[in-house]
């Protein structure tokens, strides 16, 4: 059933009543209608798989890193765990809120009457939302400096300094999920009354913490999608060369195709929610609750799907399932020859066009 924004007067109040903590004074536990997509079997199940996929992500990650010997690759895979290790926590932290909630039904008035639990839930729910978003970014950002500017980049990134990045991003994050504690914006419980997050608003301060989350997601999707693309072309020109003593690409192809799978998987799992909070805001027109917490679900999924691409995606498991693949420059482009002929002359003719 479908839970309308009905208090529209409600949903923007900028001041609590007497006596109600802040937290509260848009929504009121316990909530009477319930909804088949915020039971318990729906939270348990995408813990579990996040959970468990984020471990094995984990475990392969630091065999690879180990393993291999490759400056750019090294720094690649410091990213990639950073990635895994903030998936795995914010599925530990939020899941096990919601689903302590829909086991024990406590009351959260009378566990969190300073609402200090549901700042934290919804601190967490922001916190551990952005940080995937912008870590994918600095990736783009990253592998695009790492194939466009290959020698600026081997003297400036030493494995601390690609350790430095990834906190630097946990650090934004958190000091943008701090921003409501301190009073722009405002976290408020939400239906149906098993998670805390931000008050989806078209007034105050509410509307400008409502934006930034949205924006701040939207522009690390686009910045990825902006940078991997010149990327791609750029990987694509390298291999299309005649140069037959070029190095070998292979680790710059592999870690590109998991980039690419990691923008395309956030791009259709937090799009829906991004778009519909700044369209909510923007629009200034009462919404149904339920389309929140559908929206949450789907970027849940970015947490699940994630770690598989690091799992599957891997040469040694290509090379398993279909020996005959070879990630080497010959043998794409043997298979793909005309493509390679057509790339070619595009970029002679855009080279002498440049000339004239």
């Amino acid at each position: 059933m479908m839970l309308e924004s009905s208090h529209a007067a409600a949903m923007n109040a900028s001041t609590p009543a007497n006596d109600t903590p802040f937290c509260y004074s848009i929504n009121s536990p316990p909530f009477k209608r319930q909804s088949v997509i915020s039971s318990v079997y729906f939270s348990a199940t995408f813990s579990a798989l996040g959970l468990i996929s984020n471990f094995v992500a984990f475990i392969v990650l630091a065999k690879s890193f180990h393993r291999t010997h490759n400056r750019s690759r090294s720094s690649f895979l410091i990213f990639l765990g950073g990635l895994v290790v903030t998936d795995f926590s914010g599925l530990l932290v939020t899941g096990s809120i919601v689903i302590s909630f829909h086991l024990t039904g406590f009351n959260w008035r009378s566990l969190d009457p300073h609402c200090h639990f549901c700042n934290f839930m919804g601190m967490s729910m922001v916190f551990y939302g952005l940080c995937p978003l912008l870590l994918g970014a600095t990736m783009a950002v990253e592998r695009f400096i790492g194939i466009n500017r290959p020698f600026a980049r081997f003297t400036a990134m030493p494995k601390s300094r690609t350790v430095s990045m990834v906190l630097t991003v946990w650090l934004l994050a958190g000091l943008i999920a701090l921003l409501p504690v301190v009073g722009l914006g405002s976290y408020h419980i939400q239906f149906p009354g098993s998670w805390c997050f931000f008050n989806v608003s078209f007034e105050g301060s509410d509307q400008v913490f409502s934006l930034l989350f949205s924006l701040t997601g939207l522009l690390s999707i686009g910045v990825s999608f902006l940078l991997n693309t010149v990327s791609v072309v750029t990987l694509i020109k390298v291999c299309c060369k005649q140069d037959r003593t070029q190095r070998r690409r292979d680790h710059e192809i592999e870690m590109m195709v998991q980039l690419l799978l990691i923008m395309v998987i956030a791009s259709i799992c937090w799009c829906p929610l991004l778009v519909f909070i700044a369209q909510a805001v923007l629009s200034r027109q009462p919404f149904q609750v339920v389309r929140l917490l559908i929206g949450i679900r789907f970027a849940t999924w970015n947490q699940i799907l994630d770690p598989w691409v690091y799992i599957l995606f891997r040469r040694a498991v290509i090379k398993r399932i279909y020996p005959r693949f070879n990630w080497s420059r010959d043998s794409i482009m043997s298979k793909y020859s005309s493509f390679s002929d057509t790339i070619r002359r595009f970029t002679s003719s855009s080279n002498r066009g440049s000339l004239n």
